[in-house]
Formats: C-alpha cells, structure tokens, sequence
C-alpha cells in the first residue's frame, strides 16, 4: 500500500510517499480502507519532533491521526461494527491507503468522506479546551484563532451550550466568524482595545499559538481562566497547556449528534493527494485557514 511516512525530524520535506506493508486490526481496532485523512496542526509538530512526550514514536514513522472510510478488518473484542460500515475515528498513520484506528464512530447520514475526516481530532479538542477553561452557559469565551478547524468547532459547540464567543481571525474570515454566531474582531495592533469594546472576556482559548498569551490573561484577570493549545511556553506565564487528549470515542458520539442536529459544520477549505502531504503541512502551518485541510486517498 501506499503510505506518507518520514525517517528523520524535520521540515516538510522530510516527508515521502512509500510502499508499505498494511497494518491490521489488534484487539479492540478496526481497520479501514482509507477514504481521507485530517490533516492537524499536531500532525506536523511531531514530524518536527515538538511534542514527543504526548506523542512519542519510533523512525521512521507514518503520518497522520485522523481519518474516515469503510471497515475492511475487525480486531478481536469489538462489537457494533462490521466490515463495509463506514466509520470515521482517529487511529495512526492515517495518511494512507489502510490505517487501524483505535476509536472510532458510524459516519452521519449526509456526511462525506472527505468532510468526516476533518472532524476527529479537532471536535476532541474543542470539548477538551472548553472543559478545561470552565466556560459555562452566560459567559463569554474569547477564543484567538478561531476560523481554523478547531476554533470552528469551538464556536458551534458554546453556541449550542449558551456560551457568547468572541473570535479573532483575519480580515478575509470575519464574516466566517459571524456566521458561526461569533462576535468577530481582527487580531493585529489594537486587538485587545477592540475586544474590550465587544464585551466582558470571562475565559480565553489561544488556538494560534501568535504570542498572544499576556494578553489573553490581561483580558480575563486570571491565567487560570485561560488555556492554550499552541503555545508551548504558556506554562511559563501560569497557563495551561492542553496536548493530551481526552475520551475520543465520547467526543466521537457528540461530534456525530451535534453533525446529526445540524449543530455542528466544519467545511473543508481545501483537499490535497498523499503524494501533496508536504504541501499540505506547508498550509497548515501558514495558518489563516477557514475550517479543515484534508487529505484524499
């Protein structure tokens, strides 16, 4: 089969498109026959080997943790799912013809492929965050870097708890924001004045990871009542990092409830090959995306 996979640390190019041996179903796995892969912020920061201790791996190693297609192979002790089912979940090395996930969900009716790929990881996030910042139903969320795929999820997600969002992104995006129910601002010189002027901050989401920190804790009083995502030295000023994941397979079952109660839509900005992985961590990286990146096999 064919697999995106890298030998060594660092930039995009280390990244090759291979021949492979297929991966199997272990107990309590799935395997599928790979439709699209999410392609995720955290995808590349540990091809450049930022974050080992959340993710430690061996090279070379594949790519990717996202992904949706059709059940082709069932591990010993799973039930409620057969071969032909079409499922969308997080496993490892997704950019690939086959990969085996370790959580995963029936797909929505109405849902493609490429738009279900773009749900996992992001949607876990997005619960996670919101959770760990202890937002609640009257209060508003500022979230920095809220037009990418998590700060799309983000919006959705307090909207449907009753929580107000403020959103930062570029100029090009701010009618994104709005549409999400967002109060919409750019970031630049002067964004916290313009904050300031759309309302009282209460908790704050750095999803950017643009140095914004100080003033993220400026605007909510409290480092406690801000968590970052992006920005590995927030520790350093009292607020915390969130790289663990939680449950995936909850976060599965909400994602597809809320996608079911048309609560819940992150669009795909753009779709790449395996072969044009390395491009699409390029674009990642540049950050300035409305919604997911994915890839199709």
């Amino acid at each position: 089969m064919k697999k995106v996979s890298f030998a060594e640390f660092g930039g995009p190019d280390v990244l090759r498109l291979i021949d492979a041996e297929e991966p199997h179903a272990g107990p309590g796995q799935v395997r599928v026959a790979v439709r699209a892969a999410g392609v995720n912020p955290v995808d590349w920061r540990v091809r450049e080997g930022q974050i080992l201790k959340a993710h430690p791996i061996e090279l070379p190693a594949g790519v990717g943790l996202d992904a949706a297609g059709v059940v082709d192979e069932v591990g010993e002790g799973v039930e409620g799912v057969a071969a032909g089912d079409r499922v969308f979940g997080e496993g490892s090395s997704t950019y690939a013809e086959f990969a085996v996930l370790s959580a995963w969900a029936r797909m929505p009716d109405g849902l493609t492929f490429e738009e279900a790929a773009g749900y996992p990881s992001v949607v876990e996030t997005a619960l996670r965050v919101i959770r760990e910042v202890g937002v609640q139903a009257g209060q508003t969320l500022l979230v920095s870097g809220a037009s990418g795929g998590v700060g799309s999820a983000v919006l959705q997600i307090a909207r449907d708890r009753g929580i107000t969002v403020i959103g930062t992104a570029g100029a090009a995006n701010q009618g994104y924001l709005r549409s999400l129910g967002a109060r919409a601002t750019t970031y630049g010189a002067g964004w916290v004045e313009r904050v300031r002027q759309l309302g009282r901050v209460d908790a704050a989401l750095d999803l950017a990871g643009s140095g914004v920190i100080r003033d993220l804790v400026e605007l909510t009083g409290d480092p406690r009542k801000v968590v970052s995502i992006a920005d590995l030295d927030a520790p350093k000023l009292g607020v915390r990092f969130s790289g663990v994941a939680g449950s995936v397979p909850d976060a599965l079952a909400e994602a597809a409830d809320l996608i079911s109660r048309g609560r819940l839509h992150i669009p795909v900005e753009k779709s790449y090959t395996l072969a044009e992985a390395a491009a699409a961590h390029i674009d990642s990286q540049a950050g300035h995306t409305r919604g997911r990146r994915v890839i199709i096999v």
